[in-house]
């Protein structure tokens, strides 16, 4: 029974497993000191976790869901029904994250497009909201654990990071655009059930959620202590719904822990780091974008970003790396558990389209990125 649990906790926190395993290992060369502490930054583990528990606070309140069924309550054909399934993931995963957004919105088109009798867009569907989430999310430092990461390790303004991001989230719009014209267009009528109530939905709970993810935004942008903030956001979430605090992604915290402690005992071994230092210079961006195909580009970023001072390769590298294998992002991860849960899913089939898709974006974004950087 012990052995199972543990192969099933391996399964589902792979990365943290890794990450700790190779943590664990850099201690032969760097035994263990005082030193260690220095290695981890806090201000990021305060920042990740301020914002995945007020994030995890709207989702409880049923707000995403709300916002969803007024927006498709408009809609009148196939092609706007599948624009606004997509446009929701895009969009929202700048503020709640790519992960939050799949798990908020993927199970909702499921439903939608089961109910409407159009379940032959479904894997089409999934596929562009996972892409979206993982292009949207790029925009901004809060959009994805790599960002935030990267945007608070260089200690990046707001403008300087936009600058970086804006132009491929741009263009990932555009292309989303594209794709989503070839829907063709047929007329539709659909009444959505009515949405079970949530016990907190309520305006007093929302505003304060509102009002901590204000504060954390203001944190993020170096305009609050970080420390103030943890203190206020932790406090504020113990009295008003403590319940939250179990959503929070405890193992990705843990995850960047293993990572700080592998990156510092890195950079006191000489051959290593200047081995690094040598073969990413002017290399960042391809190199991070093919390390995130194999490891992921939160692991990625954490790994690559003490060893140059190329932010901008970095940051272009690990956002669009997020697309391509399943792994690249773990959020990808998220949406292809969900489909897979479907009637009738096609797991080989769901995966051939989403390579197909992603190549197609990650390279258009590739030389995009070559060309205007």
């Amino acid at each position: 029974m012990i052995v199972q649990k543990f192969k099933k906790w391996i399964h589902s926190e792979t990365v943290l497993f890794i990450s700790a395993a190779f943590a664990v290992l850099s201690m032969i060369f760097v035994p263990p000191s005082a030193d260690y502490i220095e290695y981890i930054d806090l201000r990021v583990l305060g920042l990740l976790f301020c914002l995945m528990t007020v994030v995890g606070g709207f989702h409880e309140t049923g707000v995403f869901t709300v916002l969803s069924r007024k927006l498709l309550s408009k809609v009148r054909t196939t092609r706007s029904l599948i624009f606004v399934l997509v446009m929701l993931c895009f969009f929202s995963s700048m503020w709640i994250t790519n992960d939050v957004a799949l798990l908020t919105f993927v199970p909702f088109a499921v439903m939608i497009l089961e109910m409407t009798g159009y379940n032959r867009y479904l894997i089409f569907v999934v596929v562009l909201q996972t892409i979206a989430a993982n292009l949207g999310s790029m925009l901004t430092p809060v959009g994805n654990p790599q960002n935030l990461l990267l945007y608070s390790y260089f200690g990046l303004s707001i403008n300087e990071f936009l600058m970086i991001t804006f132009p491929c989230t741009l263009i990932s719009l555009l292309l989303l655009i594209i794709f989503l014209i070839v829907v063709k267009k047929e007329p539709i009528q659909f009444t959505l059930p009515e949405a079970a109530p949530k016990k907190k939905h309520n305006q007093l709970y929302i505003g304060l959620f509102v009002v901590l993810f204000i504060i954390s935004l203001l944190t993020v942008l170096h305009l609050i202590d970080y420390r103030i903030t943890v203190l206020l956001v932790f406090v504020s979430v113990l009295f008003l719904d403590r319940k939250v605090l179990k959503k929070v992604d405890y193992s990705l915290l843990l995850t960047f822990v293993c990572f700080f402690i592998l990156v510092g005992n890195i950079g006191n071994i000489t051959t290593v780091k200047d081995f690094l230092v040598d073969y990413l210079y002017q290399r960042e961006l391809i190199a991070s974008l093919i390390l995130s195909q194999g490891i992921s580009n939160v692991p990625a970023a954490a790994l690559l970003s003490a060893f140059t001072d190329n932010y901008q390769g970095l940051i272009l590298g690990t956002d669009i790396g997020g697309l391509g294998t399943l792994v690249a992002s773990l959020a990808s991860l998220i949406s292809y558990k969900l489909y897979c849960r479907t009637n009738n899913a096609k797991p080989l089939k769901y995966l051939g389209v989403f390579t197909v898709y992603n190549i197609i974006f990650l390279v258009i974004l590739l030389i995009f990125s070559f060309l205007v950087y």
